[in-house]
């Protein structure tokens, strides 16, 4: 089966798989304790056979007896208490480490059987160990993982094995005979690294291709009734938004007057229909829309020039000094650059002038974003059925490989994200969402932009794919072609 994907893997490490790409091949070779059901609904067992709460900070794992890694060597207890001591090292830089910051210890009952101790209740304790495991045999003795050759030669426990990684041009997995839910029946699965998504998507409709992402633009204009008899066509809404974020660091967007004018100037609504015809939405916050977390309270700016104007007048800034920023981004996605270029186009409207920087992926992430060397940056997130706000707006997440990487500092979020931390009460919980919700629209610290749809095309001749909530790649295990 052929796939494509935007940018070399940075490390297939679970650990440390903090691009898109990485992540996302990492998926295919390593195993949490637990995942998510198919509806993303319910937690149910990966490596893990069993797990319960024995009172509101103890959790027990039961793990899967018969386990093996991909070099043939068993899985057990000792890798889970490696993964959990390697991720709290100070080996390693890591924005998951955050998730185990509330464990007071990992101990061995037996060779099957962890016990998780938290200091006090946490609301995420189990989506936690959705962490993909790493093999203690291999890396007990490695100095230094950040560089290890691990990350470019992986051995996991997952449904397919690293058979080839060549980069810039080719990543061949092949179907794990010994995987514990039984070997994936389609043998091979290649990840061509095509950087242009121009060449992905000529790629995907001459067949080369037998799954791909279709932009909205090229859906509605480019493709023909001969394409649609050969592809699949699956839509739903995407789980990610696209934000503009602003380095808070910066004197000039400490103010926020400014950031709300920004704000008031753009125009939301257009940017979707320009970009997305009606496959997307505009995005309202910084949660899934439809979950317990989603505040539906919370409206989106409505374009107001006038007002945008007058605030950055009383800000200091008109015609003869205007308000100037660059907006970085990259080229990974086929519609960020074009969304900038309406963004500096709206924003001309009130005598804001944008300079725009258009980067390959690994360049923006390890020379603006991380090192935040930046105005302001149009990413996205991912958005999960459950979120954590202490990775992105908690202050502690402002440090180096942090994912609070504007540098957002609110005390009182702050305040909020460490005492929803302990709730374990969904009610209660649900109530403090919405309230953070509202804070982070209120505050601008990113202005959110929308939300897309996700078109999935996959080729006739893959059987056996059932598209749910979570998307078609579940039951991945069970394709045929």
């Amino acid at each position: 089966m052929h796939l494509a994907t935007s940018s070399n893997p940075s490390r297939l490490n679970p650990i440390l798989a903090t691009d898109s790409s990485s992540s996302e091949i990492a998926g295919f070779l390593f195993n949490g304790l637990v995942k998510y059901d198919k509806d993303s609904s319910t937690i149910i067992g990966d490596l893990a056979d069993k797990f319960y709460f024995k009172n509101d900070t103890t959790l027990i794992f039961k793990l899967k007896d018969g386990v093996v890694w991909h070099d043939g060597e068993a899985f057990s207890a000792k890798d889970v208490l490696f993964t959990y001591q390697t991720l709290i090292s100070d080996k390693i830089a890591s924005p998951y480490s955050s998730g185990f910051r509330f464990v007071k210890d990992v101990k061995i009952v037996d060779k099957y059987t962890i016990e998780v101790t938290y200091k006090k209740p946490y609301f995420k304790a189990l989506e936690t160990w959705m962490m993909g495991i790493l093999p203690e045999h291999l890396l007990k003795n490695d100095k230094n993982l950040m560089n290890s050759k691990f990350n470019t030669h992986p051995i996991g426990t997952g449904p397919y094995l690293l058979k080839k990684l060549e980069f810039s041009k080719n990543i061949e997995l092949d179907a794990f005979d010994k995987y514990f839910e039984g070997r994936p029946k389609i043998d091979k699965i290649s990840f061509h690294v095509i950087a242009d998504p121009m060449t992905r998507f000529l790629m995907l409709k001459s067949s080369q291709l037998d799954i791909g992402s279709v932009e909205p633009m090229a859906y509605e204009r480019q493709l023909h009734k001969d394409f649609f008899d050969k592809f699949n066509i699956y839509e739903d809404i995407t789980h990610s938004y696209t934000y503009l974020g602003f380095n808070l660091r910066l004197e000039k967007f400490k103010d926020p007057r400014v950031r709300e004018a920004i704000s008031l100037a753009i125009n939301r609504q257009e940017i979707v229909d320009i970009l997305f015809f009606k496959h997307a939405k505009v995005c309202t916050g910084p949660f899934l829309p439809g979950s317990a977390a989603f505040n539906a309270d919370v409206k989106a700016p409505t374009q107001d020039l006038k007002r945008a104007k007058a605030l950055l007048k009383e800000a200091g800034y008109d015609e003869s000094h205007p308000f100037e920023f660059e907006i970085a981004t990259s080229n990974a996605s086929q519609i960020r650059p074009y969304a900038a270029q309406i963004l500096q186009h709206q924003l001309k409207q009130v005598g804001v002038k944008v300079t725009l920087r258009v980067m390959e992926w690994q360049a923006f992430l390890n020379m603006v974003v991380f090192p935040h060397k930046f105005d302001t940056v149009l990413l996205g997130w991912g958005l999960s059925p459950t979120p954590d706000p202490y990775m992105f707006w908690h202050s502690d997440n402002d440090k180096k490989g942090g994912f609070n990487f504007i540098g957002y500092h609110n005390k009182e979020m702050d305040k909020m994200i460490e005492v929803s931390q302990s709730m374990v009460d969904r009610k209660k919980l649900t109530a403090i969402w919405k309230e953070m919700f509202k804070i982070v629209t209120d505050d601008n610290p990113y202005l959110f932009l929308y939300i897309p749809n996700s078109i999935t095309a996959v080729n006739k001749n893959v059987k056996n794919v059932e598209p749910s909530i979570s998307g078609i790649w579940h039951n991945y295990i069970e394709w045929e072609k």
